[in-house]
Protein backbone atom coordinates (compact mmCIF):
# COMPACT_ATOMS: atom_id res chain seq x y z
CA UNK A 1 0.00 0.00 0.00
CA UNK A 2 1.28 3.46 -0.92
CA UNK A 3 -0.12 5.69 1.51
CA UNK A 4 -0.73 5.23 5.51
CA UNK A 5 -3.19 6.71 7.77
CA UNK A 6 -2.73 9.76 9.50
CA UNK A 7 -2.21 7.56 12.77
CA UNK A 8 -0.21 5.61 11.67
CA UNK A 9 2.45 8.10 9.33
CA UNK A 10 2.54 10.11 12.70
CA UNK A 11 3.70 7.15 14.83
CA UNK A 12 6.39 6.73 12.02
CA UNK A 13 7.78 10.28 12.81
CA UNK A 14 7.58 9.36 16.81
CA UNK A 15 9.80 6.58 16.22
CA UNK A 16 11.80 8.54 13.88
CA UNK A 17 12.32 11.10 16.64
CA UNK A 18 13.09 8.62 18.96
CA UNK A 19 15.84 7.33 16.53
CA UNK A 20 17.57 10.18 16.37
CA UNK A 21 18.03 10.82 19.54
CA UNK A 22 19.89 7.47 19.94
CA UNK A 23 21.89 7.73 16.78
CA UNK A 24 26.01 7.86 17.16
CA UNK A 25 27.60 10.74 17.36
CA UNK A 26 29.31 10.25 13.80
CA UNK A 27 26.19 9.36 12.05
CA UNK A 28 24.39 12.46 13.24
CA UNK A 29 27.35 14.42 12.45
CA UNK A 30 27.68 13.20 9.35
CA UNK A 31 23.93 13.55 8.25
CA UNK A 32 23.22 16.57 8.86
CA UNK A 33 26.47 18.18 7.52
CA UNK A 34 25.66 16.66 4.19
CA UNK A 35 22.15 17.71 4.33
CA UNK A 36 23.28 21.35 4.85
CA UNK A 37 25.68 20.88 1.67
CA UNK A 38 23.26 20.03 -0.39
CA UNK A 39 20.31 21.82 0.51
CA UNK A 40 22.86 24.92 0.04
CA UNK A 41 23.44 23.80 -3.11
CA UNK A 42 19.97 24.02 -4.13
CA UNK A 43 19.09 27.25 -2.54
CA UNK A 44 22.22 28.72 -5.53
CA UNK A 45 20.53 26.65 -7.99
CA UNK A 46 17.70 28.72 -6.87
CA UNK A 47 18.60 31.87 -7.09
CA UNK A 48 20.30 30.90 -10.32
CA UNK A 49 17.48 30.25 -11.63
CA UNK A 50 16.04 33.29 -10.28
CA UNK A 51 18.62 35.15 -11.76
CA UNK A 52 18.63 33.90 -15.46
CA UNK A 53 14.85 33.57 -15.61
CA UNK A 54 13.53 36.62 -14.19
CA UNK A 55 10.65 34.34 -12.49
CA UNK A 56 10.88 33.10 -9.36
CA UNK A 57 8.27 30.61 -9.15
CA UNK A 58 9.93 28.71 -11.65
CA UNK A 59 12.89 28.72 -8.78
CA UNK A 60 10.41 27.71 -6.09
CA UNK A 61 9.04 24.95 -8.36
CA UNK A 62 12.33 23.55 -8.78
CA UNK A 63 13.88 24.27 -5.18
CA UNK A 64 12.66 21.67 -3.63
CA UNK A 65 14.57 18.82 -5.38
CA UNK A 66 17.19 19.59 -3.03
CA UNK A 67 15.09 19.15 -0.40
CA UNK A 68 13.87 15.35 -1.73
CA UNK A 69 17.20 14.10 -2.36
CA UNK A 70 18.17 14.68 1.17
CA UNK A 71 15.04 13.30 2.78
CA UNK A 72 15.60 10.19 0.05
CA UNK A 73 19.07 9.74 1.77
CA UNK A 74 18.43 9.19 4.97
CA UNK A 75 19.80 13.31 6.09
CA UNK A 76 18.90 15.35 8.55
CA UNK A 77 18.16 18.88 8.68
CA UNK A 78 17.77 20.94 12.24
CA UNK A 79 14.07 22.05 11.01
CA UNK A 80 12.94 18.36 10.68
CA UNK A 81 14.55 17.06 13.85
CA UNK A 82 13.18 19.81 16.26
CA UNK A 83 10.38 18.71 15.65
CA UNK A 84 10.56 14.51 15.12
CA UNK A 85 12.86 13.95 18.58
CA UNK A 86 10.40 16.06 21.03
CA UNK A 87 7.70 14.22 20.13
CA UNK A 88 9.69 10.92 20.79
CA UNK A 89 10.25 12.67 24.60
CA UNK A 90 6.62 13.71 24.48
CA UNK A 91 5.43 10.36 23.81
CA UNK A 92 7.86 9.32 26.99
CA UNK A 93 9.80 6.65 24.95
CA UNK A 94 12.14 4.56 26.99
CA UNK A 95 15.60 6.43 27.38
CA UNK A 96 14.65 9.54 25.88
CA UNK A 97 15.40 12.87 27.92
CA UNK A 98 16.04 16.73 27.53
CA UNK A 99 19.73 15.81 27.39
CA UNK A 100 19.40 13.43 24.43
CA UNK A 101 17.04 15.81 22.62
CA UNK A 102 19.39 18.99 23.25
CA UNK A 103 22.62 16.72 22.19
CA UNK A 104 20.80 15.39 18.74
CA UNK A 105 19.52 19.38 18.25
CA UNK A 106 23.32 20.54 19.23
CA UNK A 107 24.84 18.24 16.41
CA UNK A 108 22.35 18.77 13.64
CA UNK A 109 22.51 22.20 13.70
CA UNK A 110 26.73 22.65 13.90
CA UNK A 111 26.79 19.80 11.28
CA UNK A 112 24.01 21.90 9.21
CA UNK A 113 26.01 25.00 9.21
CA UNK A 114 29.49 23.33 8.78
CA UNK A 115 27.88 21.66 5.53
CA UNK A 116 26.25 24.99 4.22
CA UNK A 117 29.77 26.50 5.19
CA UNK A 118 31.18 24.16 2.71
CA UNK A 119 29.46 24.63 -0.28
CA UNK A 120 28.96 28.48 0.39
CA UNK A 121 33.01 28.68 -0.04
CA UNK A 122 32.69 26.20 -3.29
CA UNK A 123 29.82 28.27 -4.97
CA UNK A 124 32.27 31.62 -4.19
CA UNK A 125 34.73 30.21 -5.81
CA UNK A 126 32.45 29.89 -8.68
CA UNK A 127 31.00 32.97 -8.78
CA UNK A 128 34.64 34.93 -8.90
CA UNK A 129 36.80 32.30 -10.39
CA UNK A 130 38.26 31.88 -7.45
CA UNK A 131 37.93 35.30 -6.02
CA UNK A 132 40.10 36.55 -9.24
CA UNK A 133 37.14 39.11 -10.74
CA UNK A 134 33.52 40.39 -8.72
CA UNK A 135 31.29 37.77 -8.12
CA UNK A 136 28.93 37.31 -11.82
CA UNK A 137 25.30 38.57 -11.61
CA UNK A 138 24.31 35.47 -9.33
CA UNK A 139 26.83 36.57 -6.66
CA UNK A 140 25.83 39.83 -6.95
CA UNK A 141 22.58 38.69 -6.18
CA UNK A 142 22.55 36.57 -3.22
CA UNK A 143 24.87 39.79 -1.98
CA UNK A 144 21.72 41.63 -2.26
CA UNK A 145 19.46 39.36 -0.46
CA UNK A 146 22.20 39.07 2.42
CA UNK A 147 22.06 43.07 3.02
CA UNK A 148 17.66 42.80 2.56
CA UNK A 149 17.24 39.94 4.81
CA UNK A 150 18.93 41.63 7.90
CA UNK A 151 19.49 45.26 7.38
CA UNK A 152 16.28 45.55 6.36
CA UNK A 153 14.43 44.09 9.07
CA UNK A 154 16.94 46.04 11.30
CA UNK A 155 15.84 49.26 9.97
CA UNK A 156 12.27 48.33 11.58
CA UNK A 157 13.40 47.64 15.23
CA UNK A 158 11.43 45.61 17.17
CA UNK A 159 8.64 45.36 13.93
CA UNK A 160 11.61 44.14 11.78
CA UNK A 161 12.06 41.21 14.47
CA UNK A 162 8.53 40.12 14.89
CA UNK A 163 8.39 40.12 11.34
CA UNK A 164 11.33 37.85 10.79
CA UNK A 165 10.03 35.73 13.69
CA UNK A 166 7.07 35.25 12.54
CA UNK A 167 8.15 34.15 8.55
CA UNK A 168 10.40 31.87 10.61
CA UNK A 169 7.01 30.16 12.04
CA UNK A 170 5.61 29.96 9.15
CA UNK A 171 8.89 28.49 7.07
CA UNK A 172 9.06 25.41 9.83
CA UNK A 173 5.27 24.97 9.63
CA UNK A 174 5.67 24.14 5.76
CA UNK A 175 8.95 22.31 5.95
CA UNK A 176 8.40 20.07 8.73
CA UNK A 177 4.80 19.40 7.49
CA UNK A 178 7.04 18.13 4.27
CA UNK A 179 9.27 15.83 6.23
CA UNK A 180 6.54 14.30 8.18
CA UNK A 181 4.15 14.40 5.32
CA UNK A 182 6.80 12.16 3.14
CA UNK A 183 6.14 9.28 5.52
CA UNK A 184 2.67 9.36 4.53
CA UNK A 185 3.48 7.07 1.74
CA UNK A 186 5.94 4.17 1.18
CA UNK A 187 6.63 4.79 -2.99
CA UNK A 188 9.41 7.58 -3.64
CA UNK A 189 6.79 9.10 -6.12
CA UNK A 190 4.26 10.07 -3.23
CA UNK A 191 7.11 10.46 -0.72
CA UNK A 192 8.57 13.24 -3.35
CA UNK A 193 4.88 14.68 -4.06
CA UNK A 194 3.93 15.15 -0.34
CA UNK A 195 7.39 17.23 0.44
CA UNK A 196 7.68 18.96 -3.15
CA UNK A 197 4.18 20.70 -2.34
CA UNK A 198 4.71 22.55 1.36
CA UNK A 199 8.55 22.95 0.17
CA UNK A 200 7.10 25.00 -2.55
CA UNK A 201 5.01 27.40 -0.77
CA UNK A 202 7.80 28.61 1.84
CA UNK A 203 10.52 29.22 -1.13
CA UNK A 204 8.04 30.96 -3.17
CA UNK A 205 6.87 33.07 0.05
CA UNK A 206 10.54 33.59 0.72
CA UNK A 207 10.18 32.03 4.37
CA UNK A 208 13.21 32.22 6.42
CA UNK A 209 14.49 29.17 6.80
CA UNK A 210 17.59 28.29 9.51
CA UNK A 211 19.55 25.61 7.69
CA UNK A 212 18.72 27.99 3.92
CA UNK A 213 19.74 31.11 5.53
CA UNK A 214 23.32 29.53 6.63
CA UNK A 215 24.16 29.32 3.08
CA UNK A 216 23.23 33.16 1.87
CA UNK A 217 24.37 35.05 4.25
CA UNK A 218 27.82 33.79 4.72
CA UNK A 219 27.62 33.71 1.04
CA UNK A 220 26.36 37.22 1.05
CA UNK A 221 29.31 38.53 2.87
CA UNK A 222 31.74 36.38 0.72
CA UNK A 223 30.00 38.22 -2.28
CA UNK A 224 31.04 41.49 -0.69
CA UNK A 225 27.67 42.34 0.75
CA UNK A 226 27.01 45.10 2.97
CA UNK A 227 26.56 43.15 6.34
CA UNK A 228 28.19 41.70 9.16
CA UNK A 229 28.78 38.52 10.58
CA UNK A 230 27.15 39.97 13.89
CA UNK A 231 24.20 41.66 11.19
CA UNK A 232 23.65 38.07 10.31
CA UNK A 233 23.13 36.58 13.88
CA UNK A 234 21.03 39.24 15.40
CA UNK A 235 19.12 40.01 12.61
CA UNK A 236 18.24 36.43 10.93
CA UNK A 237 20.02 33.34 11.94
CA UNK A 238 18.87 33.38 15.83
CA UNK A 239 15.76 34.89 15.55
CA UNK A 240 14.67 32.42 12.53
CA UNK A 241 16.20 29.60 14.51
CA UNK A 242 13.91 30.48 17.13
CA UNK A 243 10.87 30.84 14.99
CA UNK A 244 11.48 27.95 13.32
CA UNK A 245 11.67 26.16 16.32
CA UNK A 246 8.06 27.29 17.74
CA UNK A 247 6.34 27.46 14.19
CA UNK A 248 7.47 23.41 13.35
CA UNK A 249 6.20 22.02 17.02
CA UNK A 250 3.22 24.23 17.69
CA UNK A 251 1.65 23.88 13.84
CA UNK A 252 3.10 20.34 12.59
CA UNK A 253 4.44 18.07 15.28
CA UNK A 254 1.88 18.67 18.18
CA UNK A 255 -0.72 18.82 16.73
CA UNK A 256 -0.67 16.23 14.37
CA UNK A 257 0.84 14.13 17.67
CA UNK A 258 -1.87 15.66 19.90
CA UNK A 259 -5.37 14.21 17.79
CA UNK A 260 -3.57 11.35 15.60
CA UNK A 261 -1.93 9.23 17.93
CA UNK A 262 -3.79 10.38 21.59
CA UNK A 263 -7.10 10.49 20.03
CA UNK A 264 -6.42 7.25 17.75
CA UNK A 265 -5.36 5.36 20.59
CA UNK A 266 -8.61 5.94 22.08
CA UNK A 267 -10.63 5.18 19.11
CA UNK A 268 -8.71 2.01 18.51
CA UNK A 269 -8.96 0.90 22.18
CA UNK A 270 -11.59 -1.80 22.29
CA UNK A 271 -14.81 -1.83 23.98
CA UNK A 272 -14.87 -2.70 27.44
CA UNK A 273 -11.12 -2.89 27.66
CA UNK A 274 -10.38 -0.76 30.67
CA UNK A 275 -14.13 0.70 30.65
CA UNK A 276 -16.40 0.25 33.17
CA UNK A 277 -19.79 0.15 31.59
CA UNK A 278 -23.41 0.74 33.33
CA UNK A 279 -25.13 -1.57 34.07
CA UNK A 280 -29.40 -1.13 33.02
CA UNK A 281 -30.28 -0.65 36.70
CA UNK A 282 -27.63 1.93 37.38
Amino acid sequence: MSYLAPADFVKKAVDAGESKVFMATKDTFIRAYMAGAILALAAAFAVTINQTTGQPLVGALLFPVGFSMLYLLGYDLFTGVCVLTPLALIDKRPGVTVAGVARNWALVFFGNFAGALTTALMMAIVFTFGFATEPNAVGKAIAGIGEARTLGYEKYGAAGMLTLFVRAMMCNWMVSTGVIGAMLSTSVPGKVIAMWMPITVFFFMTFEHSVVNMFLFPSAILMGGHLTVMDYLLWNEIPTLLGNIVGGLAFTGLMLYSTHVRTGQTRSAPVGAGVRRPMAAE
